[in-house]
């Protein structure tokens, strides 16, 4: 059986009367990554922050690298990183000086706090920044920093609470890269995050939580798979010829092709699309139906996460952010 890294039973936190947490369970193997995927004020900070000890559960249990989170939290605390939403540095300081004064923190050396503290400026390409305040930083390279600090002590189990948000979509690719780097080398991750494509691309398991409750987990795939198959999307010519295409494709799929005659387009659900796309056309081409667009499109996790909660992904922050912020 794989050795878990995180452990969490029933955890709950409330902020009042507001609930941010209803008594959630979480697993994560070592050597994996755990995407918690959902909307602002889903729950997703209370949780890291209580996995990381910055706050006491009101029920449940937690362990984390065999630790627990309230009976063993300092001798936790010396094998985890954390980078928060917001980046957690010195504006005075420098990015070395920064670097340096966590790694004195962890009781390195100097000298050796130093080197790590260059190899970290490296890696996160801030070496030409590294000698300026951070407070000339602009928002990307103050979240690189706030990452490379999270590293400086190469700890075995990090927490990432929404790494990648403010960042272009170059530096999101670079941290993804980072992250990547760091599992494969046997470290354990839990991330937050509102993306569904970093979810997708990063998280070997993935639990969608919303409104303090975790409403569905598994691998991308397997949360894919909730939804349905595969389509094939088609568009027409003419629009007027709707329901001559949804007749000629009824019997191509256990389930009815959605027609929208306004748009003049027809969607037919199926589980294999490769093999069925070259039978759509022949049908349609001996319909006398004329298309002008035609494409094979899988699920996505926008899919999964609007079936599941009946809203996107990316909402305006609600109450539980509110409570959050409070407690910070």
């Amino acid at each position: 059986m794989t050795e878990l890294a995180i452990r969490a039973e029933g955890l709950a936190k409330s902020y009042g009367e507001v609930r941010a947490l209803c008594g959630i369970d979480l697993e994560v193997p070592t050597g994996t990554i755990l995407g918690l995927l959902g909307p602002n004020g889903a729950g997703k900070t209370t949780a890291v922050r209580i996995l990381a000890t910055l706050l006491r559960p009101d029920a449940g249990t937690a362990t984390v690298g065999g630790f627990d989170v309230v009976g063993q939290a300092d001798e936790l605390r010396r094998h985890i990183g954390l980078a928060g939403q917001y980046a957690a540095v010195d504006e005075t300081l420098t990015g070395l000086e920064n670097l340096e004064m966590v790694g004195r923190l962890y009781h390195r050396k100097v000298k050796a706090s130093r080197e790590r503290a260059r190899e970290l400026l490296e890696r996160f390409e801030l070496t030409d920044a590294g000698g300026r305040p951070v407070k000339t930083y602009s928002g990307g390279m103050r979240r690189r920093l706030d990452l490379a600090a999270a590293l400086v002590a190469n700890p075995p189990i990090i927490f990432l609470d929404e790494p990648t948000t403010g960042l272009d979509p170059r530096s999101r690719r670079g941290m993804w890269d980072t992250i990547a780097e760091r599992v494969a080398s046997g470290t354990t991750l839990l991330l937050t995050t509102q993306y569904l494509e970093e979810a997708d691309a990063l998280a070997d398991e993935i639990a969608v939580i919303d409104h303090g409750s975790v409403i569905a987990s598994g691998t991308s795939d397997e949360l894919k798979q909730q939804v349905g198959g595969e389509r094939i999307e088609l568009t027409l010519v003419d629009r007027e010829h709707t329901a001559v295409a949804a007749a000629a494709l009824g019997e191509l799929s256990e389930e009815s092709p959605v027609a929208d005659a306004a748009a003049g387009r027809v969607v037919l659900p199926t589980r294999d699309g490769a093999r069925m796309l070259a039978e759509t056309v022949r049908r349609l081409d001996h319909a006398g139906v004329s298309i002008s667009d035609l494409a094979l499109r899988k699920p996505t996790l926008d899919d999964v996460f609007l079936k599941l909660t009946g809203h996107e992904a990316e909402v305006a922050p609600d109450s539980g952010d509110a409570a959050e912020e409070v407690a910070a």
